[in-house]
């Protein structure tokens, strides 16, 4: 009998459970429910998957009942795709836990809260040289992805005020906004969601995979509300060069009297080059910066749930922005796309701004810096693998410079400001020998055997003008620690040397995902052609 073209978990298992016998035939097993592993003991019934089920369970098999499902996921530990943060202290853990119950919003019942909120963002405005820590405003919000919706919808008023008092129309030919093709996909939402034209500035190998400020001013006019900039690409770690875009956007406005602000998207690298880089230009000592967002839980240390956003001053957050509400006790005042938002990440954040206090943050940071120098040199060296990130590059100014792979000069190798500045973030390929020497051998199985022994790493292409190009990125958080970082490069030598021996498993599964890929067995394309990738919805987060 030959196998079906599609199996269906469900029905097999269907087929497969034990059966009593029903003469009416009413009672049957059904996929649709959980067989919870605990019913003997509980004396729990059969939950529904896709329904709210008529009875409830006991709460000890509920919780072993979800405790087991979610065992399938991936450790947080071992997942180097993401920036989110996955530990904090127990102090942390059991001040989350006695604040969960509240809500933010509710400023009037929970005054002490919006206080703790209030001195987060004087905190970061005082971090990031805001003019004025007493003028400066900004709010806590869900992540990064809120935060930039707000900074890029007061740019877009502020432009529309403008437009309104100039006596020109604000529709045609309408608002435009700036931006790496390297953008993470909040930037561009924000452009959909806003109506606002989104204006992507090609990347190249000599722009580092990031945006190029000089191409990115064949993009600006009248109708430009802003730039966004991105201090810590998702793609390879680099940090644009924020003033370099200011100091051309200062000479753009010499020209034309046009005023370009800019919105610094520091999701990640504003809670690590303040730390790592305090001489680094980029924040709110240039004028032309009028926002700045972050990510409390990527590098401020924080679990998920909390990120920000500050302006330079009051003067670049239209007044009609802000909504003042009355029916919750007292007079008070938001600005946001969310209303309820539990209070308890703040405070989180709040937590570790005093805990760790600025030699904290930095002890991190540079640890974490170090950390992802080890795995890019290591990379390096092994041949297999070629690093586009930069953050283990030394630069000529630390008083020394490279030739080859020679040291000409003496460089400290512990001192940051020896290397290029970024995220600890390190992004590679397979070297173009081992390409050339093992063409059979796809990238894409590295990420695959990884996972296999649990860590989770990402294999996907940068962004539209270098798609062609696939990358594995690491991530390396601060509990991603020295020893972990041996035991990742020894898995990956481990399984980069099995993929290319002609006579391992490993070797056979790769040549037979390729194949499988190509064609079926009738020669016929295993899929239909792909769409040109748009560059929108396979960015990475």
């Amino acid at each position: 009998m030959p196998l079906a073209k599609h199996v269906k978990p469900d029905d097999i298992l269907k087929q497969s459970r034990d059966h009593v016998t029903h003469s009416h035939g009413l009672t049957k097993s059904d996929p649709s429910q959980t067989q919870s592993g605990y019913a003997a003991r509980y004396g729990t019934a059969p939950v529904p998957k896709y329904k709210i089920p008529s009875t409830g369970t006991d709460a000890n098999a509920t919780y072993q009942l979800i405790h087991d499902e979610l065992s399938l996921d991936g450790s947080p530990l071992l997942n180097l795709a993401s920036f989110v943060h996955t530990w904090m202290p127990k102090e942390a853990d059991q001040l989350m836990i006695e604040n969960m119950s509240k809500n933010l919003i509710d400023q009037d019942e929970y005054p002490m809260t919006q206080i703790i909120h209030t001195r987060c963002i004087s905190m970061l405005a005082d971090l990031w040289h805001a003019p004025s820590v007493h003028s400066a405003v900004g709010t806590a919000t869900t992540g990064s992805s809120e935060a930039i919706q707000l900074g890029g919808l007061a740019m877009k008023r502020i432009w529309q005020e403008k437009r309104k008092a100039a006596g020109k129309s604000i529709h045609e030919p309408g608002p435009n906004i700036v931006m790496g093709a390297n953008a993470q996909v909040a930037l561009e939402k924000f452009a959909r969601y806003f109506e606002v034209e989104c204006r992507l500035v090609p990347i190249s190998v000599e722009s580092k995979y990031r945006l190029d400020p000089k191409k990115a001013m064949d993009y600006v006019d009248e109708n430009t509300i802003g730039v966004f900039v991105i201090l810590g690409s998702t793609y390879t770690g680099h940090y644009e060069p924020v003033k370099e875009m200011s100091d051309l956007l200062d000479e753009y406005e010499a020209k034309t009297g046009h005023f370009v602000p800019i919105h610094v998207d520091g999701a990640s690298g504003a809670f690590v080059a303040p730390f790592a880089n305090p001489k680094l230009s980029w924040d709110f000592s240039l004028p032309r910066v009028v926002s700045i967002n972050t990510s409390g839980h990527k590098f401020g240390l924080a679990y998920v749930g909390v990120g920000w956003v500050v302006w330079r001053d009051k003067a670049h957050l239209p007044k009609d922005l802000i909504f003042e509400l009355h029916y919750l006790g007292s007079v008070e005042y938001s600005f946001s796309l969310n209303f309820s938002r539990p209070a308890a990440p703040i405070i989180a954040q709040y937590f570790n701004l005093i805990h760790l206090g600025f030699k904290g943050y930095r002890d991190v940071a540079l640890n974490d810096l170090k950390n992802a120098r080890l795995l890019s040199r290591a990379l390096e060296r092994s041949g297999y693998y070629t690093v586009l990130s930069d953050i283990h590059r030394q630069v000529p100014s630390a008083g020394g410079v490279l030739e080859g792979a020679k040291k000409i000069a003496g460089i400290d190798e512990t001192n940051v400001e020896s290397y290029e500045p970024g995220l600890p973030v390190v992004a590679f390929r397979f070297s173009d020998d081992f390409k050339a020497k093992y063409p059979d051998v796809q990238q894409k199985w590295i990420q695959t055997l990884l996972r296999a022994k649990g860590w989770i790493v990402p294999n996907y292409e940068l962004a539209p003008g270098l798609d062609q190009v696939e990358i594995l990125r690491v991530v390396v958080r601060e509990n991603m620690t020295e020893s972990l970082i041996d035991r990742l490069v020894t898995d990956l030598i481990e399984i980069t040397e099995g993929l290319k021996k002609e006579n391992s498993p490993t070797h056979a599964l790769a040549i037979l995902g390729r194949k499988s890929a190509a064609h079926k067995a009738d020669g016929s394309a295993d899929h239909p052609p792909s769409k040109p990738n748009s560059g929108t919805y396979a960015k990475p987060c």
